[in-house]
């Protein structure tokens, strides 16, 4: 009996100690014993979970001893804790490339351990330190293989991103998909993104025709749930300036320079008293601005509930151009919304939508005739304004040509106005059906409206091509649509605890569509740009003066794939898509775009063993094919698009004509894509490497305005010769990254990181029946300076090759003759190599002299944070791009850069740069002395933060504030002569929508990149 009621008693006391339950509360601190607000706190194996608050703490009710809570947050390893007590006290450590981080590749996502195809992900982080004013200049140095070039520095200028090289003379521009729909980057506020997924090989081969020139992936930030209301505000200011000015001649300089000229030519002396001018005008220093402002703001409220997260934003950018004044600038807004909802436990909703207005104002760039080509060529010894306050005009004899012209007085007359907004966004349901299926569907959309109106004022220059005869306004209206629905299924299963399996199959459905319209009135009232509205002239067109177009396209596809791996170690991937489009003809509009990739994680295997140096290491392999359709609407149709003046009575009528030639074979571009690399981590994860060797092929170029027969007319407004498959390039290279993040103490942690691109660019083949394309200009009359050639890089310059400077009359008499080139040599001209040994230097000995694609690319960041500083730099070098030198008007009184001091004068006294003189000569034609290496080191970001203690800003509700300065386009190292060694603008093919690579490199004058001067803060409430 006493046994059995001893028995009864220890029974209730286990009882209640099973039972008991405890309610839990704690703090989760970062590495330095920050409080971390935002972490999210789940117990394991249940749906209770919670946040921690702005002063990190959190709290959890009812919970058994020995339960386990689960700590995770992004950048931070996801923790575990089991329950012995009531408190809790957390330090999470870094670990932002960790293996179980989920990586986006596209209609689903990957564990980065079990990723096959060269991913590259930049995340909010990056973001946050770099404050770019648009999200392309942030990928530029922190991601191997992804090159970043801009157009202008002007802002809201367009900005080149080009992933593994350049393939194609058409659209090399990758695909963006922000959160599943199709969409640009510069339309959102850098602060709204979470991260930014980069798919480079045939892992791509998910989206199809849209895939070859590479995937950029953005997901944008979300609330997260259980949290309370977050608030971010985010602003800097600051100013900037331009970051180099070119050495040219002073006035002094100028008028002995252009006397010794003069005379070398048997002219009469223009300067005969050069004294009193002293150094003149500086025309840079007119033109290019100091203490520009930039601002920009950002807000954000987050927060979420058990079945509900939230995340509303806006944005403000207003940003001056250092060039111009007040008629270049860019002015952006964005307001976004981001909501996700649990219906039920099976159906889930999430919608996006963002809506972005900006207005851009621009001056005459990157061009003959521009405002800094300008500003180089105007002399010294010219005044901006004359005795009765006027603008001074250039002399227009001879030796200024037609073009040269007062730049401020370019910049008074020039009125440029581009408005543009834009709503665009998703809608989606994730459905789960049973455990492990998922059905996903999206519809995203983009509507966008543009109206863009130019005012020229009648003026004249003093004879120049500028000068216009009748004030003219020129207004535009464009109206782009488009959207996409998704729909695609998602199984996961796992098979004997080792095999897991995942499936996706779907389909999407895209249209595009819109016009514009395009009119141009005359002689403006006041000639004023008050009155510049076509309402408000009246003056009779000489020609035709309205235009515009209408477009619609579609495509459907169908896509699967199919993911395998053996004990998370054997990882394989099979995808295949189907498009059809109606930008081909019937026997072509379906294409084919299959994918494999495989992975070995080796360091899984059991003969690895524990390895303290190498922790982990991964082999995978990725080949497939890709396509490419960004071409213009119909080319496969005869369209009557083009414009002709007919003859009816005696009366000369506008009207159509046929434009574009039609190609009915035209079909899709083809990108062969082949890859191996591997994932590397030493050192107890302190050392991460990516390594990757890449063929790219890309097959049946789209190649715009092959030429065709001459009986077939094509020079008419509107026409133009056919658009055809006509090539083969090849990219091919190593990407190599390494990363290293060291914790020496609590106050103490540092990261560095590096990165470096090798590339190849060959052209295989050209099929167009003279076996190259020819595009790009240099200086006046010119043949084209570049060419597109089997074997050789896209888009090489093409010139004459120099073998210095003749010295005396027996040096040019025992040389071949270089009269062909437009005058006979003399003493202290360039001499020209023979390159074919005919005995004769003319067009037949124009050959490779240099092209624009870089061999190298490379980045190297560096990031320390002791105590409350922060610090980084970030960094990026571009080796073995040339560019040629085309700002130099090669007129006699133009002015110079100051290296023509370096001339010849006399035998003996400079073998690279020719005389001076106004006689004929043939020193001007397109050769390798105007051509120079544009390698470059840039500094691109410093900054330096300070983030006051959270024990003093949480007496005033504020979980982090944090002070910041920063310099943005720091210095360029680099011995090219020009304003910017990373800028570079093809010119437009005929398509009228893309820009060509054949041509890119020659600077015109490039609207200089600015440096910019930051000062700014950050507040979480």
């Amino acid at each position: 009996m006493k046994s059995k009621l001893l028995l009864m008693v220890l029974l209730l006391f286990t009882s209640f100690a099973f039972s008991q339950t405890l309610d839990v509360t704690g703090t989760v601190l970062d590495g330095s014993g920050l409080s971390l607000p935002g972490v999210n706190v789940k117990v394991k194996s249940s749906s209770q979970s919670t946040t921690t608050d702005f002063d990190g703490s959190f709290k959890l009710s009812g919970l058994p001893k020995g339960t386990t809570i689960v700590f995770s947050y992004i950048g931070f390893r996801t923790q575990e804790v089991v329950v012995s007590g009531t408190k809790i006290t957390v330090k999470m450590s870094d670990d932002a490339r960790s293996l179980d981080e989920v990586v986006v590749i596209g209609y689903g996502s990957q564990k980065k351990r079990e990723v096959t195809g060269a991913v590259s992900v930049l995340d909010s982080k990056t973001l946050d330190i770099l404050k770019p004013a648009r999200i392309e200049q942030a990928l530029q140095g922190t991601i191997s293989g992804v090159n970043v070039t801009t157009q202008s520095g002007a802002p809201g200028a367009p900005i080149d991103v080009r992933i593994r090289g350049i393939a194609t003379n058409g659209q090399n521009g990758p695909t963006t998909i922000i959160d599943g729909y199709v969409g640009e980057l510069n339309v959102l506020n850098p602060n709204d993104i979470e991260s930014i997924t980069v798919l480079k090989d045939a892992q791509a081969a998910i989206y199809g025709t849209i895939g070859a020139n590479g995937i950029i992936l953005v997901t944008t930030k979300m609330g997260k749930k259980n949290s309370k209301t977050k608030i971010s505000f985010n602003s800097y200011t600051g100013f900037q300036e331009a970051s180099t000015k070119l050495s040219i001649l002073n006035a002094t300089e100028y008028a002995l320079l252009l006397n010794e000229s003069y005379a070398n030519g048997g002219k009469a002396l223009p300067y005969p008293n050069v004294s009193g001018l002293g150094k003149g005008t500086d025309w840079q220093k007119e033109v290019l601005g100091k203490g520009v402002p930039l601002l920009n703001s950002d807000l954000t409220i987050s927060g979420g509930s058990e079945k509900i997260t939230y995340s509303i934003s806006g944005s403000h950018l207003d940003q001056q151009g250092i060039v111009g004044g007040d008629k270049s600038g860019y002015l952006r807004n964005t307001a976004r919304i981001g909501l996700g909802v649990d219906l039920s436990d099976k159906i889930k909703l999430k919608t996006n939508v963002i809506y972005t207005y900006f207005n851009r104002k621009t001056i005459n760039e990157n061009g003959l005739g521009s405002v800094l080509f300008n500003a180089l060529n105007v002399p010294a010894t010219l005044s901006p304004y004359d005795a009765n306050g006027n603008f001074t005009l250039v002399p227009s004899t001879t030796g200024f040509g037609t073009e040269i012209i007062n730049p401020l007085a370019q910049i008074e007359n020039t009125y440029n106005d581009y408005n543009y907004k834009k709503l665009n966004g998703n809608f989606g349901l994730d459905y789960k059906i049973f455990k492990g299926f998922v059905l996903s569907s999206s519809i995203g959309f983009n509507t966008a409206n543009s109206e863009n109106k130019t005012f020229d004022p009648q003026i004249s220059y003093g004879g120049k091509v500028f000068d216009v005869q009748r004030s003219s306004v020129t207004q535009r209206t464009v109206n782009d649509n488009d959207y996409s629905f998704d729909i695609y299924a998602t199984y996961n299963t796992k098979i004997a605890d080792n095999h897991n399996i995942t499936a996706t199959l779907g389909n999407t459905i895209y249209k595009q569509w819109g016009n514009s319209a395009v009119a141009t009135g005359f002689d403006v009232p006041n000639n004023s740009w008050e009155f510049a509205d076509l309402s408000l002239t009246k003056g009779l067109p000489t020609a035709l003066n309205t235009g515009g177009y209408v477009y619609d396209q579609r495509r459907i596809s169908y896509f699967g794939r199919a993911q395998y791996d053996y004990k998370g170690k054997y990882l394989f991937s099979a995808m295949i898509r189907r498009d059809s489009s109606t930008k081909f003809g019937p026997g072509n509009k379906v294409g084919y775009f299959p994918s494999f990739t495989a992975g070995w994680v080796v360091s899984d295997e059991g003969f690895f063993g524990e390895s303290q140096t190498l922790n982990f290491l991964k082999f995978r392999a990725s080949y497939g094919t890709l396509g490419n359709d960004q071409i213009p609407n119909n080319g496969y149709l005869s369209i009557l698009n083009g414009e002709a003046t007919y003859v009816f009575d005696g009366v000369l009528v506008n009207g159509i004509a046929t434009g574009q030639i039609p190609n009915e074979n035209l079909k899709w571009e083809e990108a062969k894509k082949f890859d191996v690399g591997l994932d590397l981590k030493l050192f107890n994860d302190k050392f991460s490497v990516v390594a990757d060797y890449f063929i790219d092929t890309r097959k049946d170029l789209l190649i715009p305005n092959i030429p065709v027969s001459g009986i077939i007319g094509v020079g008419a407004p509107g026409a133009s010769a056919p658009t055809m498959n006509a090539g083969t390039v090849r990219n091919s290279g190593f990407e190599f990254a390494i990363d290293y993040k060291e914790k020496f103490s609590d106050s103490f942690s540092m990261s560095l990181g590096y990165n470096v691109t090798f590339l190849k660019n060959e052209v295989l083949e050209v099929n167009n029946g003279t076996g190259f394309i020819e595009q790009g200009a240099f200086g006046v009359g010119q043949p084209a300076a570049a060419r597109m050639e089997a074997g050789k890089p896209i888009g090489y310059f093409y010139g004459y090759i120099t073998d210095g400077i003749f010295q005396n009359q027996a040096e040019v008499d025992a040389h071949p003759s270089q009269l062909a080139l437009g005058a006979n040599a003399s003493a202290g001209d360039i001499r020209y190599k023979d390159i074919n040994n005919d005995g004769l230097i003319d067009t037949k000995d124009r050959t490779d002299i240099g092209d624009p694609i870089a061999d190298a690319t490379m980045g190297f960041n560096i990031q320390l944070n002791y105590k409350n500083l922060d610090f980084a730099v970030y960094t990026f070098a571009s080796v073995g791009n040339d560019m040629v030198r085309n700002y130099e008007r090669v007129l006699s009184d133009a002015n110079r850069l100051d290296y023509v001091l370096d001339r010849w004068t006399g035998e003996g006294t400079s073998t690279t740069v020719p005389k001076v003189t106004t006689g004929a000569t043939a020193n001007n034609v397109l050769s390798d002395y105007f051509v120079e290496d544009a390698s470059y080191l840039r500094i691109q970001n410093v900054q330096l933060g300070y983030t006051i203690n959270p024990k003093v800003t949480q007496k005033a509700g504020i979980t982090k504030l944090r002070l910041y300065t920063g310099v943005n386009n720091l210095y360029t190292f680099t011995k090219y002569k020009g304003f910017d060694p990373g800028a570079s603008f093809g010119p437009t093919n005929q398509d009228g929508v893309s820009q060509s690579p054949i041509g890119a490199g020659i600077d015109y004058g490039f609207y200089p990149v600015p440096r910019t001067y930051l000062l700014g803060l950050n507040i979480n409430f």
